[in-house]
């Protein structure tokens, strides 16, 4: 498995662990901003079962195999389960805190990519840090 194989599963694996985290903080999101943060963790779950699909699916176009079950994922990713007990700006935290991680693994990937000539992956990547820095900036305004 090559290094860029090898990052993409990681990502797959952190995006099966965000995708349950965000339906925890859905559903025991409590106090002010409820509605809001409420909406907020389903557009974010909604949006990481897609990057889920696509990384996964990029694997396999480029001859991989994507970690496909939930010990292989937890054995794999680089952010943690939810333990359903944190507060409203924990969640928050947490969730801005993961983002960054991921972030900074795909940029570390985009050059995986380039060096396997693979603009598909880069381009998939680059789009993916968009959408997480977007969502680091917005979560971090609900902080101040």
């Amino acid at each position: 498995m090559n290094k860029l194989e090898q990052l993409l599963n990681k990502e797959v694996a952190n995006f099966a662990i965000l995708y349950t985290k965000l339906h925890n903080y859905h559903w025991y999101v409590k106090g002010p901003y409820f509605f809001q943060l409420h909406e907020k963790f389903e557009e974010l779950y909604d949006e990481a079962t897609s990057i889920y699909d696509e990384l996964a699916e990029r694997i396999l176009m480029i001859g991989g195999k994507p970690v496909a079950t939930l010990k292989q994922s937890l054995e794999l990713a680089s952010i943690t389960e939810a333990s359903g007990l944190e507060t409203k700006d924990e969640m928050i935290k947490v969730l801005i805190s993961d983002f960054r991680q991921i972030d900074a693994e795909l940029k570390e990937g985009l050059s995986y990519a380039e060096d396997a000539d693979d603009d598909v992956t880069a381009d998939l990547l680059t789009t993916t840090r968009a959408s997480l820095q977007k969502h680091i900036w917005m979560l971090s305004e609900l902080l101040k």
